[in-house]
């Protein structure tokens, strides 16, 4: 961070003038961007999905609870773990506070991962998150929406994990469709915690790391000393997950 220019405050001005009208041709694109997304045709949900979730089991309709769109969250959590990626809980750590904005735009959001449900509730306790989670580990959802696949070269029963978001329509007359789908960097945009990063001179500050978000912990693993805060940490070893990259 030495040896950045200086300047006085009327060429500060200026040049964050400058900026600001590439920013506002971006927030433009942006918006056309969101429209032609809102444009892609849509794909007809014939089969049968259900869930184990708090109320029991649930079948895909069911999940809209009421309103025409859903939004999935598959957050990666194989049933062999012990606990919750930590990648998707920096994620999930943004959602408590969206859900009931989203209900009243007719949105449904909730999360779901392939563990059994009471892993699921446990982990969920101990992170503090009220949203809704379901399990599929008795669905082939997330594979057909290709989250879940079995590894290329990999043993009988291997299975790879990764993250994403799907979002679905449901119309008056019960029909559901597949609208969007995003993967890998397209989570991106999701995680508010990314974009206030974004705007520090330091930016992400991920660069020498041995895999982007090797600094990332579940929120009650950091430790208490580094940068002069109470949050933080050295990087952690560890082979960088796909939803990510």
């Amino acid at each position: 961070m030495s040896g950045h220019r200086v300047v006085s405050g009327q060429e500060w001005q200026a040049a964050r003038q400058d900026h600001l009208v590439k920013e506002k041709e971006f927030t433009r694109l942006r918006d056309q961007l969101s429209q032609q997304r809102r444009a892609l045709p849509w794909e007809r949900v014939d089969k049968k999905y259900v869930f184990d979730g708090p109320k029991g089991k649930e079948s895909l309709p069911e999940l809209f609870d009421g309103r025409s769109q859903l939004i999935v969250y598959h957050f990666m959590f194989h049933p062999d773990w012990g606990e919750g990626c930590p990648h998707c809980s920096f994620w999930a750590d943004n959602f408590n506070g969206i859900i009931t904005h989203l209900n009243h735009r007719d949105a449904t959001m909730l999360v779901i991962s392939r563990a059994p449900l009471a892993q699921l509730e446990a982990f969920k306790r101990r992170m503090g998150w009220t949203f809704r989670w379901l399990s599929s580990f008795d669905s082939d959802f997330n594979f057909d929406y290709q989250v879940s696949s079995k590894a290329e070269g990999a043993g009988q029963g291997e299975i790879e994990e990764s993250g994403g978001i799907n979002v679905f329509h449901k119309n008056e007359g019960g029909d559901i469709f597949h609208t969007y789908s995003c993967y890998d960097r397209g989570l991106d945009m999701l995680n508010v915690a990314y974009h206030y990063l974004d705007l520090l001179p330091k930016g992400r500050d991920e660069a020498g790391l041995a895999h982007t978000q090797a600094w990332v912990r579940h929120h009650d693993r950091y430790e208490e000393r580094p940068f002069g805060g109470r949050n933080g940490g050295e990087a952690q070893a560890g082979q960088e997950p796909r939803m990510h990259g």
